[in-house]
């Protein structure tokens, strides 16, 4: 028999949700392959600049860029923060990630770095209980167990070669899940548009103090001095492509939904070994394979657990 016009419209409508949600998937795929990208630039740049230099040129661009845009778009009142030490604790975090995974790249395989870093939602999950008093769940415990067991599996050739900055990249965990933690306490009170402005003000504030501090520290690492023209380009170009990833994650999270484009992440994780392999023959060994299959299946774990229903409670 022929369809009546009704299922014509829940079968028309289901098409439709599963074409939004695969092309939600995609996007979010883009995204964070893109910011794989943006790191690959950086570690061809090993010595070039101070990683606070460039962690703070890269805000500086972005907190210009996003600050035009938002005034012209929402006026100059949109500038004033709602709840201002948040924001400044979520411009910190973000310091904290990319100074950490700047000065990791160079001292350590391209995915060996962003591996160590997926280690966030389990860290922001203790963070959350500890900060947000949330209950502690035994998923998140279990996640977080078997997530350090792969982190030490990836970290133990990585720290007898140099050192203790092979940790660089759980500076950068913690530091984005403090992003996490504080997002929650100032979500929705202002756009998304302008809580990227605020990221990027506060940061690049942050960025300039450190990059000065640092340049009077007396380590030679950190002494300032006038790059070649190529490192500024670069460094605008992962501003603005890193600012385009971040858009690519939103809109495959609105079409999509947040529970579903999780696992998307890892594709950074996917595109960064494939160009530590082609640009800095990085290939990946059996240890840092098994580390991260470990961590990827415990942040998965969580995520899965995360989706499933809360069972009844019963009288």
């Amino acid at each position: 028999l022929p369809a009546s016009g009704s299922e014509r419209e829940q079968r028309g409508a289901r098409q439709m949700s599963s074409h939004n949600e695969r092309a939600g998937l995609l996007w979010v795929l883009a995204g964070f392959s893109t910011l794989a990208v943006g790191d690959a630039i950086v570690k061809g740049m090993p010595g070039a600049w101070p990683a606070t230099a460039m962690a703070a040129t890269r805000y500086v661009f972005a907190a210009i860029g996003l600050t035009a845009i938002l005034v012209s778009r929402e006026g100059w009142g949109a500038l004033r923060m709602p709840r201002p030490g948040i924001q400044w604790l979520r411009g910190l975090g973000v310091s904290l990630g990319s100074v950490g995974m700047f000065a990791a790249v160079w001292l350590m395989p391209l995915a060996d770095a962003i591996t160590i870093s997926f280690t966030q939602p389990m860290i922001t999950a203790l963070l959350a209980a500890l900060v947000l008093r949330e209950p502690a769940k035994p998923a998140a415990i279990v996640a977080t167990v078997i997530s350090f067991i792969g982190v030490i599996i990836v970290l133990r050739p990585n720290f007898a070669a140099v050192g203790w900055g092979a940790f660089l990249p759980l500076l950068t965990a913690l530091g984005m899940s403090v992003l996490m933690i504080a997002n929650r306490t100032v979500a929705g009170l202002a756009s998304v548009l302008a809580m990227q402005a605020y990221i990027a003000i506060t940061a690049s504030g942050f960025l300039l103090v450190v990059t000065v501090v640092g340049h009077f520290s007396g380590l030679p690492q950190l002494h300032l001095h006038w790059p070649h023209w190529s490192v500024i380009a670069r460094m605008a170009f992962i501003s603005v492509s890193a600012s385009f990833a971040q858009w690519f994650i939103y809109m495959g999270t609105m079409k999509a939904g947040p529970g579903n484009v999780a696992p998307m992440s890892y594709g950074q994780l996917l595109t960064a070994v494939v160009l530590g392999w082609v640009f800095f023959h990085e290939a990946p060994d059996l240890i840092a394979i098994l580390g991260a299959a470990i961590i990827v299946g415990s942040g998965l774990f969580l995520w899965r657990a995360g989706r499933m229903p809360e069972p009844l409670e019963h009288e």
